[in-house]
């Protein structure tokens, strides 16, 4: 048995790496993408180019105006004073956003009365819109509190008035709450099921073109001592390629690694149950390298969408909120992220762990079943 399965760990070690750059491909093309996916998947929001609309120029406006641009969010790029203006600037795409202040602000804010303040932002990108609206009413409302207080004490003049509550925030995990903490450990997720399902999928279609299958089959080997050979090589790639990314994500970006990488690496090998049977089921029942490929992609898609690496799985319909149980991804990028970014251990993550395996049995079973079925 052990004889048997060391000549197919050869045979598929050469066959894989017989081209030069197919090693760049495996080993590079990881690391390479997390540079993309880690600079580019970005969701901060910051220099939000932004036009002035300010029909008062007073004091005040000017105090408005300069609370949004020292806040480091807003970078102004265009004074305007008429609404064509405004329009052409946002039908262009120049600005995001348009700080729109009316003839008599100060004068009104003297005399007491509640004034409008406008600010129009580009809503062609959702999310960003809502940061938008969202860093703009807090500078709005922290300009009108200070506003009331000034009044406040003028109207109270020596009397004490009542005391203030002063909120402090402090965010765990990621003290700064820069977005590329949250998206990183779910790139290595994304990157290790790629890899994975993309080489194991064309595994047993390339022996069917390569007109090798009919000589396997007549061989004394077994379906299981089959599985091994083709999987291990796999399983012994993608930990090489998630130890070069764990090293290019700690030393380059600076990711925390709370955990403990035992766990992490326990929690990998219970992941590729999954990814490499599903990749082994593709290759069976697809006929050339071409359909392997199409159908890795239609696996994929939705299994990272449903995975909530892009999208958080509580927005979405209740129904799909059902169906997210069945995908793999979404428990081990809770793993990841618990164990990189929390440092929690065993105790916290085991019902996370224990359907992960489950999946990971029932379709490495499933696969090995279809194997028996094509190895007669």
């Amino acid at each position: 048995m052990f004889e048997r399965i060391k000549h197919m760990l050869i045979k598929e070690f050469i066959q894989v790496f017989r081209d030069p750059r197919m090693k760049l491909v495996i080993f590079g093309m990881p690391v390479l993408q997390l540079f993309v996916f880690s600079y580019a998947v970005n969701t901060d929001v910051k220099n939000i180019t932004t036009a002035i609309y300010d029909g008062d120029h007073s004091v005040m406006s000017r105090e408005l105006v300069a609370r949004f641009v020292n806040s480091g969010y807003f970078q102004v790029t265009d004074t305007i004073t008429e609404d064509r203006q405004a329009r052409d600037l946002m039908d262009h795409g120049r600005v995001q956003a348009i700080l729109h202040v009316n003839p008599g602000f100060e004068n009104d804010l003297l005399a007491g009365k509640t004034v409008p303040f406008q600010i129009i932002v580009d809503g062609t990108n959702s999310n960003t819109a809502a940061v938008v609206l969202s860093y703009s009413a807090r500078i709005v409302g922290q300009f009108s509190q200070e506003l009331l207080l000034r009044r406040t004490a003028r109207l109270r003049g020596a009397i004490p008035g009542p005391g203030q509550i002063q909120m402090q925030t402090r965010a765990w995990f990621n003290e700064n709450l820069e977005s590329r903490y949250f998206f990183i450990p779910g790139v290595i997720v994304i990157l290790l099921t790629l890899i994975t399902l993309q080489l194991t999928s064309m595994a047993v279609v390339r022996e069917k073109e390569l007109g090798t299958m009919e000589q396997i089959i007549v061989t004394p080997i077994r379906p299981h001592e089959f599985i091994l050979g083709k999987t291990i090589p796999f399983i012994l790639i993608a930990f090489v390629d998630v130890l070069g990314v764990m090293v290019v994500a700690k030393l380059w970006f600076g990711l925390p690694i709370r955990g403990s990488l035992a766990l992490f690496f326990l929690a990998c090998g219970i992941f590729l149950l999954t990814t490499l049977a599903v990749g082994l089921l593709i290759s069976t029942v697809s006929e050339t390298q071409q359909q392997a490929m199409m159908t890795t992609f239609f696996f994929f898609m939705p299994a990272m969408m449903l995975s909530g690496f892009v999208f958080p799985i509580a927005n979405m319909p209740k129904a799909i909120q059902y169906l997210t149980y069945l995908d793999p991804l979404r428990y081990f990028l809770v793993i990841v992220r618990g164990i990189f970014l929390k440092g929690v251990g065993f105790d916290v993550l085991w019902p996370q762990m224990l359907p992960l395996l489950v999946i990971g049995v029932a379709s490495m079973a499933l696969a090995r079943q279809r194997f028996r079925k094509t190895l007669v």
